[in-house]
């Protein structure tokens, strides 16, 4: 699963995960659990490019598992992690318009590309850079607008149930 920061890939992927009976795989609690420091620790310690090393060799060590993955937000930055994403389809992107993504985030800390400022502006800013690109690796667009989570996960097994295994 991608998307933008709060477009809910970590709760909805819950929720798909276990209606498929799969492992959740969240990303950036991975990353943190093997860097034994928060995300906004490792950002001020390495900045984010070191960051982005670290999710790149994440996303390397758990595709084809089986697994539902809730990506970080940013991880398809890099062309070799987009290349990884399609190589392991499907992709499902939780598109999210940055108005109600500012709702859902607004105050959340362990969020450092979001941190002291116009929240919905860098939100907008993001979604410019980052839309595209999801777009570029997505087999599934879900617009969340305000749908449920629960709804979205219905949404998404519908997909599953008719999507086509690619070999």
């Amino acid at each position: 699963m991608v998307g933008l920061m709060g477009s809910g890939k970590s709760s909805i992927g819950r929720r798909l995960a276990r209606a498929l009976e799969l492992e959740l795989i969240d990303l950036d609690e991975y990353i943190v659990d093997k860097a034994g420091m928060s995300i906004p620790a490792i950002f001020a310690a390495e900045g984010e490019e070191a960051f982005r090393d670290r999710e790149t060799a994440a996303l390397r060590e758990v595709l084809g598992r089986p697994a539902v993955i809730a990506t970080g937000g940013g991880a398809i930055m890099r062309e070799e992690n987009r290349q990884l994403l399609k190589a392991h389809p499907p992709v499902i992107w939780l598109k999210a318009s940055p108005k109600f993504l500012a709702r859902r985030i607004k105050g959340d800390s362990n969020r450092p590309l979001i941190a002291g400022g116009d929240v919905r502006k860098r939100l907008r800013a993001l979604a410019k850079i980052r839309h595209p690109l999801y777009k570029e690796c997505a087999d599934f667009i879900l617009p969340r607008a305000d749908m449920s989570k629960d709804e979205a996960m219905v949404a998404i097994l519908e997909f599953l149930a008719n999507w086509p295994k690619r070999g």
